[in-house]
């Protein structure tokens, strides 16, 4: 996509805004800005599709997405809730290249508003989140980070609370969440815990309880006993 003028990125940005605030809540986003996102998209998935690489398609997932925020920005700020499959195309693209701040602002709106993912998307938007953030701790980019990994798991947790999905993915997210905890606790190589360290192994224990309660098979069992005895063992700081 060639590069836009300042003037030319305004008018954008004006158009984007006006087709995201007319879209009235539950209903269709409609108007010019959008079909021309809308054939961008399909555009771009085109070239997405011809690569086999995951790896390679992440690479340009990431290559792509500045052109799109400025979309993104328009919905989130004059935004009423009508039906959007770009931005919540795009949600899934953010997770899928680690940018988890950006992709929870765009969760909120998404799951505030009840909007859906794209008719490709087999899943609703809560079930993904669970699903994909928890895979983005235990196979992606967020292990990198355990404090960051805390904070967005936490909120993603909070996002998706009250949302109906399955108790498998919830319990995934939950794990996720316990074992992030426990990288942070045990970023200085200490086997014994400390009393201020105490309240989130609480929570760390807690997490994996409810992950089992939801999905025994979840797999938590053997660090959630271990843990129980650092808990037990604690000591002053």
């Amino acid at each position: 996509m060639r590069e836009l003028s300042p003037a030319q990125r305004h008018k954008a940005r004006i158009l984007a805004e006006r087709a995201a605030a007319d879209a009235q809540p539950g209903g269709a986003t409609h108007g010019s800005a959008y079909e021309m996102m809308l054939y961008k998209l399909a555009s771009d998935r085109r070239t997405l599709g011809n690569i086999q690489s995951v790896t390679r398609k992440i690479e340009l997932k990431a290559k792509l997405l500045p052109e799109y925020q400025d979309w993104i920005d328009a919905v989130l700020s004059a935004g009423k809730g009508g039906q959007d499959d770009v931005f919540t195309a795009l949600l899934v693209w953010h997770i899928d290249c680690g940018e988890y701040a950006r992709a929870v602002e765009m969760a909120r709106y998404a799951i505030g508003h009840q909007l859906t993912l794209p008719d490709q998307f087999n899943r609703d938007i809560p079930t993904m989140l669970l699903d994909e953030f928890s895979m983005a701790y235990s196979h992606g980019k967020l292990a990198e980070d355990p404090a960051q990994a805390v904070e967005i798991l936490g909120r993603v947790q909070q996002l998706t609370e009250h949302c109906d999905a399955p108790d498998q993915a919830r319990a995934k997210l939950f794990k996720a969440a316990a074992y992030a905890m426990l990288a942070v606790l045990d970023q200085d190589g200490r086997e014994l815990l400390t009393a201020s360290q105490l309240p989130q192994a609480e929570a760390a224990h807690q997490l994996m309880e409810r992950a089992l309660t939801l999905f025994p098979g979840v797999g938590v069992k053997q660090v959630m006993d271990r843990l129980r005895t650092r808990i037990l063992k604690v000591v002053p700081d």
